[in-house]
């Protein structure tokens, strides 16, 4: 069989005259090329389409069953519960009830600090470890991920929130617009997940990920200092200058309450006079600095031993008890200790008449419910496909956005905000034994009886605690060696996490979203503009070709060269290929005559990474060929794939170059067109 015969003649059987020609008694066997068998427009279209959106078959489970066993299975599709609840056994609720107790005692002290960074009242943020938990353990298929209220969600939701209403002069508005965000931040949510769209979320590389996570856990420590240092007036900024800004600025007036106890040592009056100039309170600062030492110090127990993982899990629950006595019997909250005041008793009231349907406030609610559900849904998902890694099973990204954005429109509906998964409580909800999502449930339940029982026991919290608690838990988000080896792997994706790390810390959370998002399509496009091209040289004694810049030892045969292109060629790039390929044509040209080597006859371009070519891929082939006609240099292609075949014979192009100039591995190229310095080679 040569590379002269058409595809699409019969089956490849050689005739009598073919058998007996001296071009096929002299020349090398040759495989041709084939053409795939021609698809319809519409076979086309599913494929495509099924591809794109339904790449892992989601109905496969659906085929052959009769119709009670369809239906049950839409039921397990839609509610796993329905599934994994049948399995249920008394040896599993123990690992979930261990499991949800120690969250429960995480989630508590964090819901009330993280609802403060939503600019909400404390309240919001227990309600939202209540009523989403519970959903998303009927809906969700993650066995180990926590839900509730994360610090980065809400310090955006809240700075998205600010920049339309004040909440301090319009309490009332701002409340509303949150639930109206929260909405349609589910809504987009179930619409990815419904759609299949999940893909979309992947657009944000992990590079701007790590470094957008870096940047906003900077930012959330940073306005914690507000609650840290006891400073009363404080900015509304994000920034990381408007922020020292405000804890340094000098007010000697700006503290009612100056006086140092007698049985305090001097270090402390020198602190305290300090602390005045700068509106400090050096009991907060006491208060701050003794609890944030005694939570590092459990977190590093609990990573030194495994079996001690509830003791930094209980350590924040503890905090606020122990600071909530002494400050109660100190009364410190006198001597300018801020506290969280009076908690509201009572589960979630019904907020649905809260939602901005209508009215000036709908298109705000929706811009910052989108871009809120997207951050939410990444951070999720990449939790989420975490722990289901480690223990072996599967999730699927588009159920879990569904779940996800069906807790939160029901939460809207009952006084909650945002709630997604939260990577530190999912990591002790995995180390503490969690087996299914029930764990949640458990969680949820301890939640409800702290809004029935205990949220007068909260007064006297000091707020300088919260922030302590937030601080330590948004350490493990600056991840250094992630930003390290990144640094190592792709300088390109090191830019895009330095560049979202330093949009979050010196302009805003939103700038830093929109740096990250943008470098990351920046990258995409450069990626799909200027693919990579190499020159291939034969590998000693084998027939394989490689990138001779890897393989120092591979040896280019004399009058051939030969290009591999590694991307599709499509109208973004068809013009740098053909332009790269002519300038590596004419260097290497240089070479040959530098050293009086034989004149460059063939050039075969590799065509296997090349998984698609459109219309303006083929004219640039077409441009190519006919320069290279004028310089009495022969086009030669190599293993093109199944679609990129297919156009070319259907463009004529193939027609044009010739089917024995196709061929089907580089080395029967090289042989074909001149075996004998291939030999010598």
């Amino acid at each position: 069989m040569s590379g002269s015969a058409h595809p699409m003649d019969g089956e490849g059987e050689l005739s009598a005259a073919d058998m007996s020609s001296p071009r096929q008694t002299n020349t090398p066997f040759v495989h041709k090329v084939e053409v795939p068998p021609k698809q319809s427009l519409f076979n086309e279209f599913m494929y495509t389409f099924k591809e794109t959106f339904f790449h892992d078959d989601p109905l496969r489970h659906f085929k052959d069953q009769s119709l009670s066993k369809k239906l049950m299975l839409g039921l397990q599709s839609v509610f796993p519960v329905s599934e994994w609840g049948l399995k249920y056994n008394l040896k599993m609720f123990r690992g979930d009830f261990i499991a949800g107790l120690t969250i429960a005692s995480l989630c508590i002290p964090q819901d009330i600090g993280y609802s403060k960074l939503a600019g909400l009242n404390p309240k919001y943020g227990l309600y939202s470890s209540f009523v989403p938990p519970l959903v998303y353990a009927f809906m969700g298929s993650s066995r180990d991920i926590a839900i509730g209220p994360v610090a980065v969600v809400s310090l955006l939701l809240g700075t998205l929130l600010r920049a339309e209403i004040d909440p301090t002069t319009s309490p009332n508005e701002y409340l509303r617009l949150a639930f109206t965000a929260t909405f349609f931040a589910g809504v987009t949510q179930v619409t990815l997940g419904f759609f299949r769209l999940g893909f979309l979320i992947d657009f944000l590389s992990h590079a701007a990920v790590v470094g957008f996570m870096g940047g906003a856990a900077i930012t959330i420590a940073l306005q914690q200092l507000k609650g840290f240092l006891g400073i009363k007036k404080f900015t509304k900024k994000t920034s990381i200058v408007a922020v020292f800004q405000s804890v340094f600025s000098s007010a000697p007036h700006g503290v009612k309450n100056n006086s140092v106890f007698s049985t305090v040592s001097f270090t402390f009056s020198i602190s305290s006079h300090v602390c005045h100039c700068l509106q400090w309170n050096w009991q907060t600062i006491l208060i701050s600095i003794s609890f944030l030492i005694f939570l590092l110090v459990c977190k590093f127990i609990g990573k030194k031993s495994k079996k001690l993982f509830w003791i930094p899990a209980v350590a924040p629950l503890l905090s606020v008890i122990i600071s909530t006595f002494f400050v109660y019997i100190t009364r410190a909250d006198r001597k300018g200790v801020k506290i969280v005041n009076h908690l509201d008793k009572g589960i979630n009231p019904s907020s649905l008449r809260l939602i901005y349907f209508s009215g000036d406030y709908l298109a705000k609610g929706i811009r910052i419910g989108v871009v809120s559900g997207m951050v939410a849904l990444t951070e999720a998902v990449a939790i989420g496909r975490s722990f289901a890694a480690k223990k072996d099973y599967q999730i699927d990204g588009n159920k879990e956005m569904v779940a996800l954005g069906a807790m939160n429109v029901i939460g809207s509906m009952t006084s909650c905000y945002v709630a997604t998964g939260s990577f530190s409580r999912s990591a002790v909800n995995f180390v503490a034994g969690c087996q299914t999502a029930v764990s949640n449930i458990i969680m949820s339940m301890v939640v409800l009886l702290t809004l029935l029982f205990l949220t007068p026991l909260f007064k006297y919290t000091p707020n300088a605690i919260l922030a302590a608690i937030i601080i330590n838990a948004v350490i493990p988000l600056i991840d250094v060696n992630a930003a390290v080896l990144i640094f190592k792997i792709d300088k390109l994706d090191f830019v895009a996490c330095m560049g979202a790390f330093l949009g979050v810390i010196f302009a805003s959370v939103e700038i830093g979203l929109l740096i990250s998002v943008g470098i990351s399509f920046a990258k995409i496009l450069l990626q799909v503009t200027r693919p990579r091209t190499a020159i291939l040289g034969k590998i000693p004694r084998t027939s394989v070709y490689r990138n001779i810049h890897q393989y120092p030892e591979a040896t280019m045969v004399p009058g051939v060269m030969i290009i591999r292109v590694d991307s599709a060629i499509y109208f973004s790039n068809s013009n740098y290929v053909r332009e790269r390929i002519q300038r590596w044509l004419i260097d290497e040209e240089e070479k040959v005559k530098a050293v009086s080597l034989p004149n460059i006859q063939f050039l075969i371009i590799e065509m296997s990474p090349v998984t698609d070519i459109d219309t303006s891929g083929i004219h640039a082939l077409e441009d190519l060929y006919k320069s290279l006609q004028k310089r009495d240099i022969q086009l030669v292609l190599a293993n093109p794939g199944p679609l990129v075949i297919d156009k070319l014979h259907v463009s004529n192009f193939a027609d044009m170059l010739g089917y024995d100039k196709i061929f089907l591995t580089v080395a029967e190229a090289v042989n074909s067109c001149c075996p004998k310095q291939s030999d010598e080679v």
